[in-house]
C-alpha cells in the first residue's frame, strides 16, 4: 500500500536557467513506516522534488505535469490554505542548515509551541508541556533549561534534535529529511540517523531522507532512488542500489567516496627542520561579566597543544565539534590571538609577533575556508578576489593579474573566469577559487579547515585529488581540519585527535586509523555511517 505516489512529475525551471526542468518525468511511491533515500549531486532535482510534495518551490520554479497524490488527493491542486494544513501536520520537513531555519530571536519552547499555534491544537499550557516532551523524546539533554534557550546557545546537533522536534510536533505521516547531518560531526550524526530510526519505528513514519553521502544510506536506507541531472537513473533496494549498481553514474558516485581501507602514505614529506613547530598552544575565552550579561565563564578552546609540520607533510585534525581543532588552526594563522605557546614558522615565533612584522610572515601561511560562498566576497570579480593579496604585497597589477590566470588554470578553471562574480559558480568551483586565492601569496603552508565538508561526494574528491596533486608539485605542507575520518584516510600522512581542546593521539594515518590508542578515537571511529556496506564492497572486490 503506498503513503505518498508521485507520477511523471515534471518541474519547470525559470527562463535563463541551465537546464529547463528541476526535475523530469519524476515517479515513485513511498509505504507507510518506509525510509526512502533520494541521493545525487548538487542540482540533481532531489531537493527541489521534496519541496515540491511539501508545497514549497521556489518563486519562479513550477510543476508543469504529473501527480503528487497523498491521502486520496493531489496536491498539486490544493490550494495554499489547503497545504498550510496539510504542511506540518501530516507531512513534515527537516532543513539541513538548522542554525537559518530557526528563529534567532525566539527561545527554542516558543518556536516549537508555535506549530502547535499555526494549527489550532492544544492550549497554552498543553503547548509548554508538549513541547517539553518532544525535547525528551529527541534526546535533548535537559530539556527545561534548552526550552528556555535561544538557537545560538546550543550546539549544531541540539539545533538539529529541535528541528525534529518541531518536525514531529503534530505526528506526521511523512518526514522529509533534506540533507539533515551533513554539517555535523560523525558522532553526533550517528547519533541523529539512530534518533530518526527510533522514531520511524515507534511511530510508523515513512521518511524520504534527501543525502549525498552513500555511508549514511547504507545505514538507513531500505530503498533508494539515484537522480542525475533532474532524471531518476537507477532504483532499488538499498542492497542492489550499492553492492550492484547498474547505472555508470551510481557507479560514479560510489567510486568517489573516500574508504577507510586503502593505502595511507604514513610518513612525513621531508625529515628536515620542521616548516611549522606548535609548541604549548592555548586558547581561553571568556564569555559575560557584570551584572548585564551574566556570571563570567572561561572555556579553555585549546589546552596545551604542541606538534610538527614537515615540509611536503599533510597533518590531518580531526575531533568533533567543540573539540577545539578549527580554534587551534585560526591561532595558529593568527586570525585569532593565542593566550599562550608559541608557533614557530619556518624558524620564526609568530603566536605575539605585532602587526607589520606578522603581515609580512604570513603571506607564508594561508587559509581554505568551510563556506566559499561567504568566505568570497560577493561584490568583487574573481579577478580581484585573486590580485588584492598580490597587489598588496609590492607586486605590479600587470603581475598580479597574469599570476591569477596562472592559478585558475592551476586549480582547473578557464580563465574566463576573471570576470565573474562568486555566485555564478558552483560551490565546488567557488571552492577552486578560494584554493587559488590560498596560493597567491606562495605560501610554505596551507591550513584547510573543513574545506570539503560542505561539498558533494564527487566534487569532494575532484578536490581532494587537487588538493593532493597541488601539494605534489608545489611542496606544500598542509593542516587538514576535518570532522570526517574518511575524507582524513584519503589525504593525511599523520593524524592529530583532539578532543575537548586538548591533542590526545597522533601518529600515522594507518596506525590511528586502523589501531588506535585512545577510546575516544575508537568512538569516533565506530560512529562512521555505512562500514558495514565498505566492508561487504572489499568482500566482494
Amino acid at each position: 500500500m503506498s503513503l505518498l505516489s508521485i507520477r511523471d512529475l515534471t518541474i519547470a525551471l525559470p527562463e535563463g536557467a541551465d537546464r529547463d526542468h528541476a526535475a523530469r518525468d519524476i515517479s515513485f511511491d513511498l509505504a507507510p513506516g518506509e525510509i526512502l533515500c533520494i541521493v545525487g549531486e548538487s542540482g540533481s532535482g532531489k531537493s527541489m522534488s521534496a519541496n515540491a510534495v511539501m508545497g514549497l518551490l521556489p518563486e519562479g520554479v513550477t510543476p508543469v505535469s504529473g501527480r503528487i497524490d497523498f491521502d486520496g488527493r493531489d496536491i498539486l491542486g490544493l490550494s495554499e490554505k489547503e497545504m498550510l494544513a496539510l504542511r506540518g501536520s501530516r507531512i513534515s520537513m527537516i532543513f539541513q542548515e538548522p542554525l537559518s531555519a530557526l528563529n534567532p530571536l525566539m527561545r527554542i519552547g516558543a518556536q516549537i509551541e508555535e506549530v502547535f499555534e499555526a494549527h489550532g491544537a492544544l492550549s497554552g499550557a498543553e503547548r509548554h508541556e508538549q513541547a517539553l516532551r518532544l525535547l525528551t523524546e529527541v534526546g535533548i539533554p535537559d530539556p527545561q533549561v534548552t526550552i528556555r534557550a535561544y538557537p545560538f546557545q546550543l550546539s549544531g546537533g541540539q539545533r538539529q534534535r529541535v528541528m525534529i522536534a518541531m518536525a514531529l510536533a503534530l505526528e506526521p505521516d511523512i518526514l522529509i529529511a533534506d540533507e539533515p547531518t551533513t554539517a555535523l560531526d560523525v558522532t553526533t550524526q550517528a547519533q541523529i540517523l539512530e534518533l530518526i530510526e527510533n522514531l520511524r519505528r515507534k511511530r510508523n513514519m515513512a521518511v524520504i531522507f534527501i543525502t549525498h553521502d552513500f555511508g549514511v544510506v547504507a545505514d538507513i536506507a531500505d530503498r533508494v532512488i539515484v537522480m542525475q541531472t533532474g532524471e531518476i537513473v537507477e532504483t532499488g533496494s538499498a542492497d542492489e542500489v550499492l553492492l550492484h549498481p547498474q547505472h555508470p553514474y551510481t557507479n560514479a558516485l560510489i567510486e568517489a567516496i573516500p574508504r577507510l581501507t586503502g593505502d595511507h602514505s604514513g610518513g612525513r614529506g621531508d625529515t628536515g627542520e620542521p616548516v611549522l613547530s606548535v609548541e604549548g598552544l592555548c586558547k581561553t575565552f571568556s564569555t559575560g561579566s557584570g551584572k548585564f550579561f551574566g556570571k563570567r565563564r572561561v572555556v579553555d578552546a585549546v589546552q596545551d597543544a604542541s606538534f610538527h609540520l614537515y615540509k611536503g607533510e599533510t597533518i590531518g585534525i580531526v575531533g568533533e565539534s567543540g573539540s577545539g581543532k578549527s580554534t587551534l588552526g585560526r591561532c595558529i594563522v593568527r586570525l585569532l590571538a593565542p593566550s599562550k605557546g608559541r608557533v614557530l614558522l619556518e624558524g620564526e615565533d609568530i603566536a605575539h609577533m605585532p602587526g607589520a612584522e606578522l603581515r609580512e610572515r604570513r603571506r607564508r601561511i594561508q587559509m581554505i575556508f568551510q563556506d566559499p560562498f561567504s568566505s568570497l566576497n560577493p561584490r568583487s570579480r574573481v579577478s580581484r578576489i585573486l590580485t588584492e593579496g598580490p597587489i598588496a604585497y609590492g607586486a605590479t597589477p600587470g603581475d598580479a593579474r597574469k599570476r591569477a590566470g596562472e592559478l585558475l588554470e592551476l586549480v582547473g578553471l578557464d580563465a574566463s573566469a576573471m570576470s565573474r562574480f562568486p555566485h555564478e559558480f558552483s560551490g565546488g568551483q567557488r571552492q577552486r577559487i578560494g584554493i587559488a586565492r590560498a596560493l597567491a601569496l606562495d605560501p610554505a603552508i596551507v591550513i584547510a579547515d573543513e574545506a570539503v565538508s560542505a561539498l558533494d561526494v564527487s566534487i569532494q574528491a575532484q578536490v581532494l585529488d587537487l588538493l593532493a596533486d597541488l601539494k605534489a608539485r608545489l611542496n606544500l605542507s598542509m593542516l587538514f581540519i576535518t570532522h570526517d575520518l574518511r575524507v582524513a584516510a584519503r589525504i593525511c600522512d599523520r593524524i592529530i585527535v583532539m578532543q575537548k581542546g586538548r591533542i590526545i593521539e597522533t601518529g600515522p594515518a594507518d596506525k590511528v586509523l586502523r589501531d588506535p590508542d585512545t577510546d575516544y578515537t575508537r568512538s569516533l571511529l565506530d560512529a562512521i555511517p555505512g562500514q558495514d556496506y565498505e566492508r561487504a564492497l572489499a568482500g566482494a572486490g
